[in-house]
């Protein structure tokens, strides 16, 4: 590696003593009689940094013409709904000659970037900004003709899986007001489970899509990794990052993937996935019969055997597996006792990344740099720190402690996450699908802020059975298959998910056992008869 110079700009900034002050803060340092080379070198450094700064960005152009945004607004209290469940309100009609998604309502997670519409990602650490460019699953679903019709609530920079962290205010449980409605992609899920949208697309690091699902009652799919391109949307972690859909049918979902997946010329995330639009998810579901007749469910033993899961969540979720017997299909208890290691293992990866992203410094990745966010985000100070929530204070905090005492765990991390994947794997090889609680709860009451630990003990647990498979990458969805009584009020019945997780890009079979078991059996019905 080299840079071409010859002398640096006279009104270079760099002092001498900036090299020797860049190395003291990580406890190193340079030779005196090398310090003019290295002011050198660095100033040069900061003449190309002012050459690149000065060049006009490359991100993709929005079709104003043929989407024009309409009428974008903050909600009036009026228009707001299940507490602060929407953003933006707007309009952004889709494709009129579009398909699969003609007819179709979408709302979008307030980390997805949309063109002109300011975005606030949960959080008061940064000012709202405004996207130049509209993510990549933007653009594909109004292709399919689907309308956008606004944002919606996310928890605090994405660092929770309840719905009270948002600065923009909680969102409530669509069952029950003054309960979660889980999160981050709570507006979303609330939204959809109350039928006032018909899909949201969301973002998945830990259990983003899937939890919410859980809780509100709605159909929520993380597909395998990289299946949809990330671009345009805000990052968590780019080994954790997946976006998909949320709706009230597997079929719908079939459908939203078919219109988002496939690698957009971007995402290096997305190398390995179909050409866009060669996948038929929705039509293979559509055609291929409703009875599992010569599939193999796996209900997996440790799935169910947490300590923390709630003996009505873990019957519900046992008898709707056993369910699957009467269409046709073998179901076997299984166990992979590696299992119970995801949560830690996740945690170290991630808590890792997740503060590198925080701080800027998380690269080595080709794909969509959202330049403004970057803009508005760094540096961080002590004012902003105070003001991020205290999920996000504390993936700092783990991520720059782990970093400084165990500087080999995180590549130990991903060693044992791939151990994980290829374990499931092995397991995909006998089983079609493999099925166990979404979360271990039904949803909880709202918290509130304050101390750290009065904040973060709502969704502490939630995601034991959903993080894992953000780590090895494969599909999980969660459907709904039933209720369960509040634990603060036996009266109060709230929806249960199950989750169906599948084998890497086998998203066919994920959707063919929800859409089977969601055809058979109304899920609000079976529930009230099995436990009234």
């Amino acid at each position: 590696m080299s840079v071409l110079f010859t002398s640096i700009s006279p009104d270079n900034p760099v002092k001498k003593t900036d090299a020797h002050d860049l190395l003291e803060k990580v406890g190193v340092s340079i030779d005196p009689s090398e310090e003019d080379d290295f002011h050198m070198l660095l100033g040069a450094v900061h003449d190309c940094a002012e050459t690149v700064a000065d060049m006009p960005d490359y991100q993709p152009k929005p079709d104003f013409d043929r989407y024009p945004r309409q009428n974008v607004r903050r909600p009036s209290e009026e228009e707001q709904v299940l507490g602060n469940a929407w953003v933006h309100k707007f309009l952004i009609k889709g494709n009129p000659d579009g398909a699969p998604l003609a007819g179709k309502t979408v709302s979008l997670k307030d980390v997805i970037a949309v063109a002109g519409v300011p975005q606030f990602q949960g959080s008061d650490v940064i000012s709202s900004w405004t996207p130049n460019t509209d993510a990549t699953v933007v653009t594909r679903v109004l292709d399919a003709g689907a309308d956008i019709v606004g944002t919606t609530a996310c928890e605090n920079l994405c660092h929770s899986t309840s719905s009270f962290t948002s600065v923009q205010g909680i969102v409530d449980n669509p069952y029950a007001a003054g309960y979660s409605a889980g999160g981050s992609t709570s507006g979303g899920a609330a939204l959809v489970a109350a039928g006032l949208v018909d899909i949201t697309i969301g973002g998945d690091q830990a259990g983003s899509i899937r939890v919410p699902s859980s809780l509100s009652g709605c159909v929520g799919l993380k597909p395998t990794f990289g299946l949809v391109p990330y671009s345009g949307i805000a990052s968590g972690d780019a080994m954790d990052d997946h976006a998909g859909p949320l709706a009230r049918t597997v079929l719908d979902i079939g459908h939203c993937l078919d219109a988002i997946s496939g690698y957009d010329g971007m995402d290096d995330r997305s190398l390995g996935s179909p050409k866009r639009g060669s996948t038929t998810y929705a039509a293979t579901l559509q055609a291929a019969p409703t009875k599992l007749e010569e599939f193999k469910v796996g209900i997996l033993t440790e799935g169910f055997g947490h300590s923390i899961v709630d003996p009505a969540v873990r019957s519900t979720v046992m008898s709707a597996a056993r369910k699957f017997e009467e269409l046709g299909a073998t179901v076997e208890e299984i166990s992979l006792p590696d299992h119970l290691n995801g949560p830690a293992v996740w945690t170290i990866q991630s808590r890792v990344s997740g503060s590198m992203n925080l701080l800027g410094q998380a690269h080595g990745r080709r794909g969509l740099g959202l330049t403004e966010l970057e803009r508005e985000r760094l540096p961080w100070t002590k004012e902003s720190f105070q003001r991020a929530f205290p999920t996000t204070q504390n993936v700092m905090i783990n991520g720059l402690y782990l970093m400084s005492r165990f500087p080999e765990l995180y590549a130990k991390a991903n060693n044992i996450g791939r151990k994980l994947r290829d374990m499931y794997e092995e397991t995909f090889e006998k089983y079609d699908v493999v099925v166990m609680p979404t979360t271990p709860i039904v949803a909880p009451k709202h918290g509130t802020r304050g101390l750290p630990m009065e904040s973060i003990k709502p969704s502490m647990g939630l995601t034991i059975n959903t993080a894992v498979f953000n780590l090895t990458g494969h599909p999980a969805m969660s459907i709904p298959v039933g209720f369960a009584p509040a634990k603060e009020d036996g009266k109060v019945r709230l929806p249960v998910g199950m989750e169906i997780v599948g084998g890497l890009w086998q998203e066919s079979k994920v959707l063919r056992a929800g859409h089977a078991w969601e055809t058979h059996f109304n899920w609000k019905e079976m529930a009230s008869n099995d436990q009234d």
